[in-house]
């Protein structure tokens, strides 16, 4: 639970700080200017959730030889394509949904959205192409220095992708991009047995990558990717990116949460 002071400061919890890292209770102290707004004071609020002590987070490191990531929202700015095809989507069934119900109920397994929108399961075929007929107009980018991301730690590391988003979707715009060479597997929603937040594709991932849980890094932006990497005793990175997780993550308490992928690099060694 975050603790509001008068004065607008708010406590975080388990942000850790040198001199309280032992303690399980610890807290840091983030500084917010009160607003009269409530909506200014909720985006103030949502900020102070992810307040951690910088100069501790900046020693961390995870030694590593393989690295597993997520695409969509973690190397690919895909969450305005992905609100403006359920938008698509929603009104082709004739279900009264907008960006603040797919906001408030947004999750990596599209099936949990349609079971938060009472589609019934006989629709769900006909909901799926609605979807996928509305997301062949859209052209997401990827996420500020994304590229350059990939360039570096496969010059370091073997590098997978583990992704919630459908095999056909991901890989053609792995060709567009050219960045089916960086992965040494890619696992997409129809290639294991179960979804995220299960373990079963992180698990087949590191099944093709010949790897141990304990030689790999996890790193995605919803706390069904920290469920999933912790489900298969995978130490998980946590990324804030424009997806509608960010509370959820910060909640699920990632081994370390970045404000970028950016920052990615400088928290991974190689192991010898």
């Amino acid at each position: 639970m975050t603790t509001s002071l008068s004065s607008g400061t708010i406590l975080c919890p388990g942000a850790l700080t040198t001199s309280n890292r032992r303690r399980s209770h610890s807290v840091s102290v983030c500084n917010i200017k009160p607003t009269i707004s409530p909506v200014a004071s909720y985006y103030a609020y949502k900020s102070a959730l992810f307040c951690y002590d910088p100069p501790l987070m900046a020693q961390r490191i995870f030694p590593t030889r393989v690295v597993l990531l997520d695409w969509d929202g973690t190397l690919l700015d895909s969450y305005a394509a992905d609100q403006s095809a359920y938008v698509a989507m929603f009104r082709a069934l004739r279900i009264e949904w907008g960006v603040a119900e797919i906001e408030r109920h947004y999750s990596p397994d599209w099936y949990r959205v349609y079971r938060a929108a009472r589609i019934p399961r006989s629709s769900w075929v006909r909901a799926d192409r609605a979807w996928r007929a509305a997301y062949r107009n859209q052209r997401p980018r990827l996420l500020p220095g994304a590229r350059k991301v990939l360039r570096e730690l496969g010059r370091r590391f073997h590098l997978g992708l583990v992704t919630s988003g459908s095999g056909a979707r991901v890989r053609q715009q792995l060709r567009e991009f050219a960045f089916r060479q960086h992965f040494h597997a890619c696992i997409c929603s129809e290639d294991a047995l179960r979804r995220k937040p299960h373990p079963a594709p992180l698990q087949l991932a590191l099944k093709h990558m010949r790897a141990q849980p304990d030689e790999c890094v996890y790193v995605g932006d919803a706390p069904e990717d920290v469920e999933m990497a912790r489900r298969a005793g995978v130490r998980v990175i946590g990324v804030l990116g424009p997806f509608p997780t960010a509370i959820r993550l910060r909640a699920a308490r990632p081994d370390l949460l970045l404000g970028s992928i950016q920052e990615l690099p400088k928290h991974l060694a190689a192991l010898p």
